[in-house]
């Protein structure tokens, strides 16, 4: 019953930017907690940002802090990754997951993510 719909990646080169959604459906937005996740082949998955949408608290890893920013609109049931000074280590596949509201803020844990969405490529070039 939950969906999770990721769009907006796209290639870019160094120093540009993107804006990736995820538009949510099948339960209450404004309860929940949504991730974004990055995974480049052959690598770990990686937590790069989460959202409360209860109340707009967010945490952004050290690796993506001060140039990307998580923001969502609740009218929309869509969270956005604003994602500014984009990096060759940038690439990756982008997905976004939905957790309880309590686990966000920094936790950033793959086992608290019960549902994902299909991911966007992002890709960086020089």
């Amino acid at each position: 019953q939950v969906q999770l719909v990721e769009s907006g990646g796209g290639s870019v080169q160094a120093g540009g930017s993107l804006r990736l959604s995820c538009a949510v459906s099948g339960w209450m937005f404004s309860t929940q907690c949504v991730g974004w996740f990055r995974q480049a082949p052959g690598k770990a998955r990686e937590g790069v940002a989460d959202i409360r949408t209860t109340d707009g608290t967010t945490y952004s890893a050290n690796s993506v802090k001060g140039r990307f920013t998580i923001s969502r609109d609740n009218a929309k049931n869509t969270v956005y990754l604003q994602m500014d000074q984009l990096a060759v280590e940038d690439t990756a596949m982008y997905y976004c997951a939905l957790a309880p509201w309590f686990r966000c803020n920094g936790r950033l844990s793959e086992a608290d993510y019960t549902y994902w969405g299909q991911g966007t490529q992002v890709t960086v070039s020089s």
